[in-house]
């Protein structure tokens, strides 16, 4: 309190805004929300499809599981990949986006000598620019999947 009666005294309020100063009843008012949608599976544990805070979703991982059915893809990379990103999408449809609107992929491979598969399969889900994204070898996916796919938007 004393440094900000002396930052309020020598003007710098002016300088840096009132908005460094908030009050924690405004901070709290952003708070993050789940998203949950039927198209796309259930979460196999305790976390959320997707959470939104403050105009951003941070999408869980999606495998190749059919929401419809809840049964396990265990096809192709190619059929696995395509079920995930599929999964994403109507995860990101929930919360009002598209794949225009990520900014950045995780994509976890169980060999990455599936990695050219699983790219051109990505490659018709994505455009221009193309979201960052880190693809990376895991020893184990759960259900022992081929790939896993994450995702941050931004609406």
């Amino acid at each position: 309190m004393k440094r900000r009666k002396a930052l309020i005294n020598m003007g710098a309020v002016a300088l840096v805004g009132p908005h460094l100063f908030a009050n924690k009843k405004k901070r709290s008012q952003t708070m993050k929300k789940a998203i949950q949608t039927e198209k796309a599976p259930k979460a196999i544990g305790p976390y959320s499809q997707a959470i939104v805070i403050n105009g951003m979703i941070f999408a869980s991982g999606q495998i190749p599981i059919d929401p419809a059915t809840g049964e396990l893809n265990t096809g192709s990379i190619e059929d696995q990949t395509r079920l995930v990103l599929n999964n994403l999408k109507a995860v990101l449809d929930e919360g009002e986006c598209t794949f225009d609107h990520v900014v950045k992929c995780t994509v976890f491979l169980e060999d990455m000598n599936d990695f050219s598969r699983m790219n051109a399969v990505y490659a018709e889900f994505f455009k221009p620019p193309y979201p960052a994204r880190a693809a990376v070898q895991v020893a184990r996916l759960p259900k022992d999947v081929k790939v896993e796919i994450e995702a941050i938007a931004v609406k």
